[in-house]
């Protein structure tokens, strides 16, 4: 498991770190994990693409939280992502894991998440992972890092940097530059992680 360490920095250097890292959920005693393969920071009221862009809200609340939590929203009507807090207690940030690549559980898994299992399409999706997971609203300020938890990160697969693509944030509107375009969004290829676990690449 990795300790609150990990998480106490900003989330744009945070965020590539999370890129090869094992996300693990347990599931009535049953362990779901996937390699985290694409990952977008979000930092800070100076960012306007960020949920604390405007103040501390309810909602975001756990975004002013100690690091290492998860803030779990619903977005769209019909959603829940996962995502999880970085930097430091009171300093609004946090890392939204966008594609995890299935490594355990995956029959559970595909009976949480049906369509499309087990192709490159099936956990390529923030919403996507987290009914894989079956995760939801009541997950939102859990505590990865205690012990005993059901959400928690590991040691995954160590990802080469030149096979990490960088890039702009997906689906932000109307959101004015530089925060439109700058470049804080990592994803892995799914045939990439698929060939690094398959080689066992620690």
């Amino acid at each position: 498991m990795l300790k609150i360490d990990f998480y106490e920095r900003p989330a744009p250097l945070l965020a590539p770190d999370l890129i090869g890292k094992k996300l693990v959920r347990l599931q009535n005693g049953t362990r779901l994990a996937g390699i985290i393969i694409e990952t977008e920071a979000y930092q800070g009221q100076e960012d306007l693409a960020c949920h604390a862009h405007f103040g501390r809200t309810k909602r975001n609340q756990v975004m002013y939280e100690e690091p290492g939590r998860a803030y779990v929203y619903f977005t769209y009507g019909m959603h829940w992502l996962l995502n999880i807090v970085a930097d430091r207690f009171g300093h609004p940030a946090a890392v939204l894991i966008r594609a995890i690549f299935p490594v355990e559980g995956q029959e559970l898994m595909a009976l949480n998440r049906p369509n499309l299992a087990n192709s490159h399409q099936w956990l390529n999706g923030p919403a996507k992972l987290t009914q894989a997971l079956a995760l939801n609203g009541s997950m939102n300020g859990y505590d990865l890092t205690k012990p005993g938890a059901e959400l928690f990160l590991e040691e995954g697969t160590a990802v080469p940097a030149e096979l990490v693509n960088i890039g702009p944030r997906i689906g932000l509107g109307k959101t004015p530059e530089p925060w439109l375009s700058i470049p804080w969004r990592w994803e892995l290829d799914w045939q990439q992680a698929q060939n690094l676990i398959q080689k066992g690449v620690k």
